[in-house]
């Protein structure tokens, strides 16, 4: 492989394995960018367009993969040459900025965004060319403390969460409650404890619980074998003991499961804010009149705005976040490999690929 080619490995249908395929790469164009990945991280998205019937938006063949870091090697034209160079980390999804609901701070909803890995080849491969607007630079700050590979799961994994948080208007003091506390709930029970929140987080895994004990989590509870009477009265014990707040919980659907889905609908509480930050394809009976009667507010997560990756960045720079204990590096060349240890569940961390 030289510089003037690209590997990728690509979905070519459901349930199959992804296949090598080597082309030339092509310049740039205009307001775009080739970056050189340097990792692209394993998401529970990626496994449900691969085997559990989510479409992708563009036409298969199509590599996927949208936790992407690395170099840009090129820039098309109207893009500033100084990004040739510099570490970056590419945004999972990026809007086109100009739009009318851009330009209202409606970003994330914007109906011209760019999803690699689903609206175009994404970063399963050894070269991505993506829009380059949103391109965020690495700071040499965080640089001198993690490896570039490491950073990609930013792109969703870290950035996500943040979102679901900022949005949530957790303040100190406040109680937040994680279901699910693997790749994507472990940080947000960072973010959260950062922002001064007592958090709580539920897993049916002693070992995640116990990850995320030791990064923020106030307190825990398994709560695998217990109906939703069960969890929601050891969900308000641990409160107690915490002297959380009774009332107006921020909780964060995390686990991509229906189960976690149940539960975080049965823990709302009277000015209760739900965030559904994770995706399934699994359908659930609910009571909506739950959110009139409790005047709860329920909401969902597409991604995070780029415009606050660079402050995500910030905070791992300075420690508040931490990436390098979750996850683990891999040879892009073993992708079949991992995305079947993925889907079955058998992988501790969140796996990156490294071409």
């Amino acid at each position: 492989m030289s510089a003037t080619t690209v590997v990728r490995w690509v979905m070519t249908a459901q349930g199959e394995p992804c296949a090598r395929v080597e082309e030339p790469l092509a310049a740039p164009p205009a307001g775009e960018a080739v970056v050189q990945v340097a990792g692209c991280g394993v998401c529970h998205t990626d496994i449900s367009f691969l085997h559990q019937g989510v479409p992708t938006r563009a036409a298969l063949p199509l590599a996927l993969g949208h936790e992407i870091s690395g170099h840009v090697t090129a820039v098309g034209e109207g893009v500033d040459p100084a990004l040739v160079g510099k570490a970056v980390v590419v945004p999972a999804v990026m809007p086109c900025g100009t739009c009318a609901l851009c330009q209202a701070g409606h970003r994330r909803i914007c109906q011209a965004q760019v999803m690699p890995g689903n609206d175009r080849h994404g970063g399963f491969a050894s070269h991505v060319t993506v829009p380059a607007r949103w391109l965020c630079p690495v700071p040499a700050a965080v640089l001198a403390k993690h490896e570039l590979w490491e950073l990609s799961v930013v792109a969703d994994a870290v950035t996500t969460p943040f979102q679901a948080v900022r949005s949530s208007g957790l303040q100190a003091g406040d109680l937040a409650v994680f279901i699910g506390a693997g790749g994507i709930g472990v940080h947000g029970v960072q973010v959260a404890a950062a922002v001064g929140a007592k958090v709580i987080a539920l897993d049916i895994d002693d070992a995640k619980l116990a990850t995320a004990a030791a990064h923020g989590a106030d307190g825990t509870v398994n709560v695998g074998g217990l109906d939703l009477k069960a969890v929601r009265g050891r969900v308000n014990e641990e409160a107690k003991r915490l002297g959380a707040p009774r009332t107006c919980w921020r909780i964060f659907e995390t686990s991509v499961t229906k189960p976690g889905q149940e539960t975080a609908f049965a823990l709302l509480n009277h000015g209760a804010h739900l965030s559904v930050v994770g995706f399934t394809m699994a359908k659930l009976e609910l009571r909506l009149s739950n959110l009139m009667a409790f005047d709860a507010t329920a909401r969902g997560n597409w991604g995070c705005d780029p415009a606050l990756y660079p402050e995500v960045l910030e905070w791992i720079g300075d420690g508040r976040l931490k990436v390098s204990p979750f996850v683990e590096k891999h040879a892009l060349g073993d992708i079949n490999e991992v995305l079947t240890a993925a889907h079955h569940g058998k992988l501790g961390k969140r796996a990156v690929l490294v071409p």
